[in-house]
This record gives C-alpha cells, structure tokens and sequence, in this order.
C-alpha cells in the first residue's frame, strides 16, 4: 500500500507502472492500482523471498485532491503567514503542556494569531478603503477615470469598499470553516497522547472568533483608530463597542473559551452591524481616512509585543522539557532546545506585515497615480524586508558557495560512499551531493533562524530610530527601493501565481506543495488554514489495512515515499494501537526518503517523540524498514544515528526490535546496500544496469526509490519474510541477524 507523497504525483508514477484504474476512495483520497489494457485492476510483480516467488498486489494512496486545485485551494497560498503561526503551535515542546506554563504560551500564541488576521485584514482595509475608494477616486483626481463621477461620491465610495471587504471576511470565514468528514478512531487514547493528531478542544470557535475580529478592525479604521477618541456620540459609542469587541475576543482566544452557535451568530451579526454603522459615519478629511494609519500601527506594534511575550515564556517552557532529550545526540534534539516556535511565529507576523505592504504598494503601482499616500510605517516595513533580502543572499553565498564546498574539501569522500565500491567519477559525484544535502539537513533551519531573528532585530531597531531619535539614515532611502521593489514583486507573484492556479489547477503543483507541508496540522492556533488532510488520510489508509487483514494469510505493506512516510508511520501507529497482535504481525512499514528523523521529530518534538518511534519500532519486531540515501536532501536516515565506519563496516545506533536503542553493526552486500537497523543505505548513483531491473542514470537524489532493487528486498523485509542477500548485525546480540536466518528469542 504506497502513500505518495508531495503533490503532482500521479497514480502511474506513485505505482510505477503505465497505466492505473480507481479501486475504492472517495475522489479526495483515491486507492488506485495497476491497470490492464482493459482498465481492470491487475495483479503487481512477485516479490522473491523465501526462495520462492511471492504474489504481490500494488495498491497507491493519491490524497493531492485535498490540497491542491480550486479556486478556494489556490487563495491558500495568500494564507500562508496563517499557516505558519498554526505550525507554531504543534511545535511547542512537550513538558508542562496542561500545566500554567503551556497555558501561557498557547494563550499568547492564540493572541498572536488574532492579531495577525486583524493586521492583516486592517491593510487590506487600508488599500481598498484609504488608497483606492478615499484617494484615487476623490472628485476630480485623474485615477481610475473609467469610473463615472457618481460614484466618486463619499457615502458611495465608501460603501462599495465596505462592501467589498465583507465580501473578504465572509469568504475567509467560509474558508476557515470548510473541513473533512473525519472518522473517530476507534481507541482514541488520551488526550495529548503523542504519534496521534487531533484538533484542539477550541478550534470550532476559532473561525468565528477571527471573523469577529477582522470585522472589529475594519469598524475601528473607519472610526478613527484606536488611539483617538471621538467627540460626536454615536461615533463614541459605536468606538467604545468596537473597543469592548476586541478585547473580549482578545481575552477568549487567550483563554480558549468557545460559546454556542446562537452566540457566534450574534456577535458576528452585532460585529457587521458595528462596521455598517461606521462606514455611515466615516468621514474623510483631506482625501485620507483619519483612522489609518494609528490603526495599522497599532495592531502591528501589538503583534509585536505579543510576540516577544511569547518568545519569553517559551524559554522556561523549553528548559523544564530539556531534560527528556539531554542525553541525546544533538542532530536528534529538538530545534533550537524547543523554541523554534518563536522564529516561526515572529516570521508569521514579519510575513504576514509585509505582504499586506506589498499588497498596498502593488496596487499604488498599478494606479499609475502620482501623490498617493500610504501609512508612513509602510516605509519602515520596505527598509526592514529590503535588508532582509540581503541578508537572505548573505546567508545564500555564504552556505552554498563557502560552506558547502569547504565540508566537501575537509571531509573528501565520506566512508559510507567508500564502503558502496562506486567508480572513481560515481565516488566524486556521490560525495558532492553528499556534502550538499548534509549540509542543508543540519543548517537550513539554522539559516531560517537567523534570517528571523535578524528581520525581528532590524524591526525593533528601525522603531527605535524612527520614532525614539526621528533619524533617517542615509542609506535608508536605497534600502527602502530595494524592498518596494521586493514587497511588490512578492504580492504581485502571488497573485499571479494564484489566479494562474485557479484558471488551470495542473498548473498549481507548487502551490499544492506549499499547502501540503503546513496543512498537515490541524487547526489549533488559526482556522485560516487548509484543513488537516492528515485527520482523514491516517483513519482511511487503517481501515484499507483492515480490509486487507480480513484476508486470511494476507500482509500488508504501508510504503510512504517522502512526506508520505509521515502518514505511514501515523497510520502504523494508530494500527499497532487498534490490532489484535496476531493481526499486528502481518503488517510491516517502508518508509523512503523520509524527513521524519531530521525534520519533523526535531520541529515537532511533543507529536513525534524518540520514545514513541523507539516504541512503534519494537511493537511492528524489525518489520519497519526506511530506504535513504546520504544524497537526498529531503530525507535521510530515520531509525538510525551517530553512523561511523571501521574495518569495512557501517557502525552506528538506532532503534532495537526488543525496545529501546542501541548499537548496530552492518556490512555492505554485493549491491553495496548498507542495511544498518532498519535502514537501507542506498548506493548513489546506482550501480550499473543488469538489464532484469529498471535503471536510472546520474545522482538519484530524492528521486527513482523504486527504482533501486533493494526496493523489493525492503518490502519482503517489511511483510516479516526475510531478506533476499545481505546481513544486519546488531551489536548488543552477537550473531543474531535480520535476515534469512531466524532471530534466537
């Protein structure tokens, strides 16, 4: 059963065959197999083991229709700052969770996340209602002439941008409400119980919760802003209900409170009534919107605040958990010690300003009009993203040019390429892609970091010599064209991208790509999110097992390429969880490519923890098996670590079929296939042709798993019948072996 991965995948190339035909699913997630030349489902190739031929049925998993296609699934993309603060919260670490300390953090992440909507929302309001409606088409400006001048008329203008921006709210609301019908598992667990994805408590009334809150700051543009109190009546009394709306929304994300429907419906009825009335009310003053600019100031700068608030209460939160990884390798602990939560929130927000930036500057662009103005904090956002360009090109020259090259020159050949017997050229070929991709697993989200640090370093400083010193240095100006230019290229792509996307959803592969890495996570901090195609893959791949289980003698291989493995492995883990074990011992798991042990496990340390996969190893009894190579940047080992060579062999330690981890002890066989525990360290390139199996020429990278004949010898592995050639040895039970010959007990 292979579960694809990233999407593009078609079914012919996830099951490596010509042709496919659709054998159960719904549309979204699709079971496929092999077809005939009459379209009927045949049966796959043999798998060799035993001494024997062993019939075989290939079945695929295609889930890309959830994430990718759709005019809805492309908008996605113009989301993303909401994705990335919703991944924030999966990656808070694991200690004290339900205690005051987490509280405190999901409270203020959730915080966040709302201001992040109304800053968003607000600059959105600022273009439409300030930059187009109140100044491009005043009486007698020469913008937009196509417009006739009834409809230049204050209260209209004004109307029609109202209008068009609930029309934004409700389709974002719509959004954030769509989900999967998701089965419950049968053997929930508890709460909080790790390799198991559930959404939070509170996230139904999270969509309503935002939408109020959009909706509140759109009224309090048009009333003037937070910080100026009207004098006239009813513009105070609508202000101080707009005031009192915020803060009570502010005050229940904090708490994670939820009311009813009736109550949701009320307070996003009584929140669009609040902006009618203020769109009655608003009145231009010299051809600006007075309410603007402290408007948008206000909600970036408490983003701000609420950010660094959550950056500080995530350090103890990340010490008191320090001591379930202390005693681990540092290439298996947790990113920045459990605190990469705060970059990738403080890069939510960083994103989120700058693309409401860029929005307004794109569109000033495509006026074509001189003397339009935007909030004067505009130019602090361009200098502070046009020095962040550079130092992401900084960053780029100085990993890719200098780094890369100087670990390729000190380390030469790495000794796991010697132990493969390439060919001089292979060897020099294989060790630069090595380096390469070496390289980029233990630093990228090193450069990330920095790069987020440094853009929340240079915001801080910008304010303080903008409004602390009122300074303009000299090369302020240069900066600052550099990031117009950037801001606005940035929100114009993307609008491009999407409207390509919604015309011609083939075309979407990389904003399906996109969605399909931040919307595996269910919505816990933001609803503004795709929904988590994980809830409804996981439970339907488990109940296929099943069905095949059914089936007496039958086992099952759940065989996930990439990001697919993620899913795999869940799935494993729900099955291992709900099997009786007669029925557990028929089934195995393959995992190739995979970013589990690199990537995931260290970002998501409180979903994927060392003990639960060291768990998950031993319950499935070495029948967990991961093909990897050292070349592939996206994945690489994952029940493996700490790998060194002596006298031949591949040492290293890894997960033990008796439980726990250990030492390992392997030697190449005579396909130069390293088998270390349950990984296949594959040869890379591939050896030569023999002309039984599919070849693929060059360094294979993160490509052609199915193409490498240790394919097949993984997959009987997995089903627990043994392997073909090649032995494993593990060091802490001299002479066993996983192999042809049997384990002692």
């Amino acid at each position: 059963m292979r579960v694809s991965g990233l999407v593009g995948t078609s079914g012919e190339t996830l099951l490596d065959t010509v042709q496919t035909v659709d054998v159960a699913g719904d549309g979204l997630g699709r079971v496929v197999r092999p077809a005939d030349r009459l379209r009927r489902p045949a049966p796959g190739p043999v798998v060799p083991a035993l001494g024997r031929s062993i019939p075989r049925t290939v079945e695929g998993y295609l889930w890309s229709g959830m994430t990718s296609g759709g005019v809805a699934k492309a908008v996605w993309a113009l989301l993303f700052p909401f994705s990335l603060a919703n991944v924030a919260f999966w990656m808070l670490p694991p200690v004290h969770r339900g205690r005051w300390l987490g509280g405190l953090c999901r409270g203020l992440l959730r915080i966040a996340a709302v201001l992040l909507t109304m800053l968003l929302v607000s600059q959105v309001a600022a273009a439409i209602l300030d930059l187009v409606a109140t100044q491009c088409l005043a009486p007698g400006r020469a913008c937009l002439t196509l417009v006739p001048p009834e409809l230049r008329k204050g209260p209209l203008r004004i109307g029609v941008g109202v209008a068009v921006l609930l029309a934004l709210v409700y389709a974002l609301h719509r959004i954030s409400s769509t989900n999967w019908r998701v089965r419950p598992p049968e053997h929930p667990g508890r709460k909080g119980m790790p390799m198991r994805l559930r959404a939070d408590p509170e996230a139904p009334g999270m969509s309503a919760t935002h939408a109020v809150a959009a909706l509140a700051c759109i009224a309090l543009l048009l009333l003037g802003g937070p910080f100026h109190v009207p004098t006239e009546i009813p513009r105070l009394v609508a202000w101080i209900c707009t005031l009192a709306l915020v803060l009570a929304v502010l005050i229940g994300s904090a708490i994670g409170s939820d009311t009813g429907p009736i109550a949701r419906r009320s307070l996003v009825t009584f929140a669009t009534l609040l902006v009618i009335f203020a769109a009655v009310l608003a009145e231009p003053v010299d051809n600006r919107l007075p309410g603007v600019d402290n408007t948008v100031e206000g909600l970036g700068g408490s983003l701000i605040v609420v950010t660094l608030l959550f950056a500080l209460a995530l350090i103890p939160s990340a010490l008191l958990a320090r001591s379930a990884w202390r005693d681990r390798p540092r290439r298996l602990r947790p990113w920045l010690g459990g605190w990469a939560a705060a970059p990738v929130l403080a890069l939510a927000g960083l994103l989120g300003g700058g693309f409401g930036a860029g929005l307004a500057i794109a569109i000033r662009k495509l006026l074509r009009t001189e003397n339009l103005a935007l909030p004067t904090t505009y130019d602090l956002v361009t200098v502070l993203w046009g020095g962040g360009l550079g130092l992401m090109a900084l960053l780029a020259i100085a990993g890719y040019a200098i780094a890369v090259p100087l670990r390729r020159r000190r380390r030469g050949i790495p000794p796991i390429v010697e132990l493969m017997e390439h060919d001089e050229q292979q060897e020099q070929d294989a060790a630069r892609a090595w380096a390469r991709s070496a390289w980029e697993r233990r630093h990228l989200h090193h450069l990330a970091l920095i790069v987020a640090l440094g853009l929340c370093v240079g915001a801080i400083a910008l304010l303080v010599v903008r409004f602390g010193f009122n300074l303009q240095p000299g090369w302020y100006t240069p900066v600052s064209a550099v990031g117009v230019f950037a801001l606005g290229a940035l929100a114009a792509g993307l609008l491009r991208v999407v409207y390509s996307a919604a015309r011609s959803p083939q075309r979407s592969r990389h904003l399906g790509a996109l969605a399909d890495l931040v919307s595996f996570w269910p919505r816990a901090a933001h609803p503004g999110v795709p929904p988590c195609y994980a809830l409804k893959v996981v439970p339907e791949l488990a109940d296929r097992v099943k069905e095949h289980l059914a089936e007496p003698g039958t086992r099952v291989v759940l065989s996930g390429l990439n990001l697919g493995s993620i899913l795999t492995v869940l799935t494993a883990a729900q099955l291992c969880a709900e099997l009786p074990p007669h029925e557990r011992d028929r089934v195995g798991l393959l995992t190739a490519g995979s970013p589990l042990q690199w990537g995931y496990q260290r970002a998501f340390p409180a979903v994927l923890p060392q003990d639960s996969l060291a768990d998950l190893f031993s319950s499935l009894d070495g029948r967990w098996r991961a093909l990897c190579r050292g070349t592939d940047i996206f994945g690489g080992g994952v029940t493996t670590w700490r790998h060194q060579t002596s006298g031949g062999h591949l040492l290293g330690e890894g997960f033990l079929p008796e439980g726990g981890w250990g030492a390992l002890e392997t030697t190449p066989d005579d396909a130069g296939v390293l088998v270390l525990g349950g990984d296949h360290w594959l040869p890379d390139p591939l050896r030569a042709p023999d002309g039984r199996n599919r070849w693929a020429p060059g360094v294979l990278k993160h490509t052609e798993y199915l193409a490498d004949p240790e394919w097949d010898n993984a997959v009987a592995m997995a089903a627990g019948l043994g392997r073909q050639n090649g032995r494993t040895r593990t060091l802490g039970e001299q002479g066993s072996l996983f192999g042809d010959l049997p384990r002692p007990r």
